[in-house]
């Protein structure tokens, strides 16, 4: 069976259960979707049908959709890891991490020196707390705000009225040449604009912006593209890729806007790839450890289920998954290592059931090019001829 059509939600951080090596990454008993369910009264009846709950334990169901969980492979547990190896893209060495003594001197003085502007915080932190605790410093001497956490990330916190957004974004730029070096290199430098008044007040604005790497080989984003084939990315998708293998960028910078967004997109006329991110899930809720916000997420996401599958053509299929976990409940405020939810679904499906796992999120780039006959990843097994 093949599709003219395939529309990519990753539901970002909305894990299903730990990884076979979480011990590794000090997650052991994480479970985004169980301990959300076990904490709040869940009620995804469209979600369910699909098949979405089964993927927690995997039983054996009558669904509306094809459904089973992909394994990481990759080395970290963060968004690129992810998004890369869901598009067939094996990264052997993880990127930098800087979680326990901040970023070297030498850095900071080479970001200070560039900029013009003092840097401050230099600690791994949750961004909402390091805005608090140094909001006001910031606005009374207009140094920078950069910090990090377990995942390769350099942040970089500024008020909008201290630092205009297309200036803060410029540093982000300049901060990004400075890491390319090798004993630097960070996943991602990302800008992260915020308002308020005082502390207790100050709140990050939907401006913010991704610097990442460019993937170190193609991914079938690329071999989409290269083939005259439609790679629409919506959300953060296109920051993620730093745009490669996209041929239209829509934004997005809400769960709400990015569902009113893909369902434009099925208005639409093309052959080809939709790929987008839902992000409230990991920055508002995951990280914050909201378990409350996180489900009414999901529910959110639930009641636009039936508009999104009404849309679809005959000839049109649909993938629901994630990037890496988010426990609410597990300690600390970062990403955890786990299992994603797959689901496929498609109108014309006559037997849709539970496939069996998949050893990497790669075999989900590996259907998407099986599908339209581009040349496959490196990483992942095609499951497309399993689709009947």
């Amino acid at each position: 069976m093949k599709f003219n059509r395939i529309f990519l939600i990753v539901c970002d951080s909305l894990g299903v259960g730990e990884a076979i090596d979480a011990n590794m990454f000090g997650d052991t008993g994480s479970n985004t979707l169980k301990h959300i369910m076990d904490n709040y009264d869940l009620f995804v009846p469209n979600l369910k049908r699909l098949g979405f709950l089964d993927t927690i334990s995997l039983t054996d169901t009558t669904t509306d959709a094809y459904y089973t969980i992909a394994r990481p492979t990759n080395k970290g547990k963060d968004t690129l890891n992810g998004h890369y190896e869901m598009m067939g893209l094996k990264l052997e060495k993880p990127y930098l991490t800087f979680t326990e003594n901040g970023f070297p001197k030498e850095l900071i003085e080479e970001i200070e020196k560039t900029i013009g502007r003092k840097v401050i915080g230099n600690v791994a932190a949750s961004g909402t707390e390091i805005i608090q605790q140094l909001g006001e410093e910031h606005l009374k001497t207009g140094a920078l705000i950069i910090y990090t956490s377990s995942d390769s990330v350099l942040q970089v916190a500024a008020h909008e009225a201290i630092i205009p957004v297309d200036v803060l974004y410029k540093y982000c730029e300049q901060i990004r040449k400075i890491t390319t070096k090798d004993e630097w290199k960070v996943g991602r430098v990302i800008a992260r604009p915020f308002v308020g008044k005082k502390k207790g007040e100050f709140k990050r604005t939907e401006n913010r912006k991704d610097f990442a790497l460019s993937p170190q080989s193609y991914t079938v984003l690329d071999n989409l593209s290269i083939n005259g084939l439609s790679v629409i990315s919506v959300g953060k998708i296109f920051d993620i890729f730093n745009g490669s293998g996209i041929t239209k960028k829509v934004v997005a910078t809400s769960n709400r806007e990015a569902v009113n967004k893909i369902l434009d997109i099925m208005d639409k006329k093309f052959t080809g790839l939709c790929f987008a991110n839902l992000n409230d899930f990991d920055t508002l809720y995951g990280h914050r450890r909201d378990v409350n916000g996180y489900a009414n997420a999901i529910e959110a996401l639930d009641v636009d289920i039936p508009i999104i599958l009404n849309k679809l053509n005959n000839d049109d299929l649909l993938i629901i998954t994630a990037d890496h976990g988010n426990d609410p409940t597990f300690k600390g405020t970062d990403h955890t290592r786990e299992n994603v939810p797959v689901i496929m679904y498609s109108r014309v499906f006559s037997e849709p059931k539970m496939l069996p796992i998949m050893e990497t999120f790669a075999d989900i780039g590996a259907t998407i090019a099986d599908n339209f006959n581009i040349e496959a990843p490196s990483i992942g097994t095609s499951v497309l001829s399993k689709l009947k």
